[in-house]
């Protein structure tokens, strides 16, 4: 079976994976934590990880799902080419891609969202300074799918693990994770 690889950097939103990460358990699907370098990642909440692998050294033909989670200051990472070469390459037309909170930017900067609906959890001055967003298919939903990809906004994580187990048909009990 192909793993979800899940996309971790500094500030990462743990509560944000937490309902997707549960989801993937229940549903007997592996995953591989991947980071830019193998040193620890501290998270928002201070949770440090040390990732499985790093960008440069996934096996891509072993990943057929991505899940990206928000984090403090998305901003922080905008030169951070490797991250955004390595969503160009997972990102596939088969593949699935979660993206919560702020990180549909990485999307829409990897140029992934381009004439796709989505949602994000930035403010409409930080959306319009970026300037990488398509405003007209912006959506105010909670949960967005289009296509292969799924977009949040943060506080719909509940919602959002249940759209991603459901795209990548898992079996799971949704009663586990009623709002």
């Amino acid at each position: 079976m192909k793993k979800t690889a899940v996309l971790l950097y500094p500030q990462f939103s743990e509560y944000e994976l937490s309902v997707a990460l549960s989801i993937l358990m229940q549903g007997n699907k592996p995953i591989v934590t991947i980071g830019v370098n193998n040193q620890p990642i501290k998270g928002e909440s201070g949770l440090s990880v040390v990732t499985d692998t790093t960008v440069d050294e996934v096996n891509f033909d072993e990943i057929d799902s991505l899940l990206l989670t928000g984090c403090m200051d998305i901003f922080s990472l905008t030169n951070e080419d490797k991250i955004i070469n390595f969503i160009r390459k997972v990102a596939k037309e088969e593949t699935i891609i979660a993206s919560i909170s702020s990180s549909p930017f990485l999307l829409a900067k990897a140029g992934i969202l381009k004439g796709k609906k989505y949602t994000v959890g930035m403010t409409p001055e930080n959306m319009e300074s970026s300037g990488i967003f398509e405003k007209e298919n912006y959506s105010e939903e909670l949960v967005v799918k289009d296509g292969n990809v799924i977009t949040a906004r943060g506080r719909g994580f509940i919602k959002f693990g249940k759209y991603f187990g459901n795209a990548l048909k898992l079996e799971f009990n949704e009663r586990w994770y009623q709002e």
